[in-house]
């Protein structure tokens, strides 16, 4: 008795066919899945000792047979499900198709493993999917047109039409049915997980704000824009097995395998489902001994395997760019014009307009339309600009406003102003929106619950591998 576990790893250059993974696309958003396919790949064996072998391109869209001289078995039962060694076959190659990996004699083993994981995953899944469906009377599991519609919408990502999909699967030995039964599952499941706890989800402005804030403190620190791989070594079998299998992918990669590709179907991050991009990262965000490497690669670089605590990490630098503590800021003023020696009772004057112009003006949005209200009162946008460039008065005030406030009326040569604060930010930041983190967190969320979900399915299942 046992469970296969999955493999993690993965991130690199794009992909040519895009729109097959097995990764779950649980974000408020959902697009379309992605997928790379490279060159015509079969395997003429599925032992863990098996050679793997190029096979020239079937002429028809035909399912392919058993390798001769093999007879159809058992590899597993999940529960009462049967998994045969030609879905297994099947599924490895088609897992070698969406991710550019090589078959390799080395390789063949982690290809097995992750393809077995992958099928014992989807037994697990339908099994509840129907159960469910059973006790409430609903209808959850995809439907054959659910299912042609999403094909229809990888080809269409690829400028092929669904048949033209299937048959160019079929000319790499992969069979309709394959696809259909991966996709099956994973539409079915991402319905029942978004539709049962989706709207029980909730990302509160506290948690958006403390992640705003410690993205704007980790702007001066050097930062770096990653693809990763993580190969956990708990689902794999241990430390030496990861280090194996994220050498392996190494290999692959640097022969062209796409990184992106590799990643959604190797990677244990959450970063998987996006094909290990993690975005900008900052150091001490990833373990000591990736910000070690990091600082050592330079873009364009792919990684050795790293080794970590409980796994190895394969990290791919896409770009770099050194910290900067300088804080932009934008700013709109309104502004009675006055020369630097007008008398005392003008500048009075000038003050009472602004005075009775502030509670008109609620930020930058209103600013320019309440000055035009007001006799003798111009306003403009006085675009953005490094804090410490400010003019001595401006910078200031503008160091202790907040965006969306106003500062008091201030003197110089040129006049009286109340500037408004746009927005700060630190130089060289990207910081997502408010809306983009809260996306994030709720995804985050949701791919933990369905993993905690799959996890408790795993572990009170009747699992035998042969």
């Amino acid at each position: 008795m046992g469970s296969e576990n999955r493999g993690g790893m993965g991130a690199g250059p794009a992909p040519d066919i895009k729109g097959l993974t097995t990764s779950m696309r649980l974000t408020r958003s959902v697009t379309s899945l992605a997928l790379a396919a490279s060159s015509a790949l079969a395997m003429a064996a599925f032992g863990m000792s098996a050679l793997a072998q190029e096979a020239a391109p079937a002429p028809e869209a035909a399912a392919p047979a058993a390798p001769s001289g093999m007879s159809e078995a058992v590899v597993a039962i999940v529960n009462d499900d049967i998994i045969s060694s030609f879905d297994l076959g099947q599924r490895m190659r088609l897992l070698m198709v969406t991710s550019g990996v090589q078959p390799t004699k080395e390789n063949i083993p982690q290809l097995q493993r992750e393809a077995l994981r992958s099928l014992v995953d989807e037994r697990l899944q339908l099994q509840e999917l129907r159960k469910v469906e059973k006790e409430q009377k609903i209808e959850i599991i995809a439907t054959p047109a659910d299912i042609d519609e999403e094909i229809a919408e990888i080809a269409k990502g690829n400028n092929m039409t669904g048949p033209q999909l299937v048959a160019s699967l079929a000319a790499q030995g992969i069979g309709p049915e394959t696809l259909r039964a991966q996709l099956r599952s994973e539409i079915s499941w991402q319905r029942w997980i978004q539709g049962r706890y989706g709207s029980r989800l909730r990302v509160g402005a506290d948690q958006v704000k403390a992640q705003q804030e410690r993205l704007e403190q980790a702007a001066a620190k050097p930062q770096y824009q990653i693809g990763e791989i993580l190969v956990d070594a708990a689902r794999v079998g241990g430390m030496q097995q990861a280090q194996e299998g994220a050498a392996q992918l190494v290999q692959q990669l640097q022969k062209g395998a796409p990184f992106p590709a590799v990643a959604r179907q190797f990677s244990a991050s959450p970063t998987a489902a996006s094909g290990g991009d993690a975005g900008w990262i900052s150091s001490g965000e990833m373990p000591p001994e990736v910000d070690a490497v990091l600082e050592q690669l330079r873009p364009g670089q792919l990684s050795q395997p790293i080794p970590v605590k409980d796994g190895v990490y394969i990290i791919y630098l896409r770009e770099k760019r050194t910290g900067a503590a300088a804080t932009l800021i934008s700013l709109k003023q309104a502004a009675v014009p006055l020369p630097g020696d007008a008398p005392e009772s003008a500048v009075e004057a000038a003050r009472a307009k602004l005075e009775s112009l502030r509670p008109k003006v609620t930020g930058c949005d209103n600013i320019e339309t309440a000055a035009a209200g007001v006799e003798g009162v111009l306003a403009g946008d006085l675009g953005e600009a490094e804090v410490q460039d400010l003019a001595p008065a401006f910078r200031e005030a503008a160091e202790g406003l907040q965006p969306g406030q106003l500062s008091a009326p201030i003197r110089t040569p040129a006049g009286l102003h109340l500037i408004a604060v746009c927005g700060k930010r630190q130089s060289g930041a990207q910081i997502p929106s408010a809306t983009q983190i809260e996306n994030r967190l709720f995804g985050q969320q949701l791919s933990m619950i369905s993993k905690r979900y799959l996890r408790d399915l795993r572990n009170s299942a009747t699992i035998e591998t042969r």
